[in-house]
């Protein structure tokens, strides 16, 4: 596994991935920050597209990644995660109702848990999960970061303009 670190205005977020594609993305904050494994090799190179559309992401004209992902999970887990990522770009859902549209209804605390385990924050947007009252609830990155990407989102999404 190779890792990298991308300058962000969140910090510098920890890269991962391989062959198969990018398998992390870590922010440096929050209560359980990541830190690379002794197997895994640093190397600058890795995920170049990764690094691009980050880029372009906050300097606010990207709106969608298109890469290659590799997360690694539960059939369950990957399901919610790749729910998360049909969740528009500058809009949110509770999860509740994210746990509706993969067909569990009465799933919102696993799907709550699911998200809570997603290892590619910010390209797969589990920051766009907020409680049903619409409180910003729980985020790996720590919650700061989470009302910084979603007023991120909200500036550069033409929704609120």
């Amino acid at each position: 596994m190779d890792y990298t670190y991308f300058d962000s205005p969140l910090g510098a977020l920890l890269l991962v991935g391989d062959s198969a594609g990018m398998s992390g993305l870590y922010l440096p904050t929050g209560k359980h920050p990541v830190t690379p494994a002794a197997d895994w090799t640093r190397d600058d190179r890795t995920l170049p597209a990764a690094r691009e559309q980050l880029g372009e992401y906050f300097a606010g004209g990207r709106r969608e990644f298109e890469l290659r992902l590799n997360p690694r999970g539960s059939a369950f887990q990957r399901r919610v995660w790749a729910a998360l990522t049909e969740i528009p770009y500058g809009e949110t859902t509770s999860y509740g109702k994210l746990a509706a549209s993969i067909g569990v209804p009465d799933g919102a605390r696993a799907v709550g848990l699911a998200n809570g385990q997603n290892p590619i924050s910010i390209i797969v947007p589990c920051h766009r999960v907020i409680g049903a009252n619409g409180s910003l609830t729980g985020y790996g990155g720590g919650l700061p970061a989470k009302q910084w990407l979603l007023s991120h989102e909200a500036a550069h999404s033409g929704l609120f303009a």
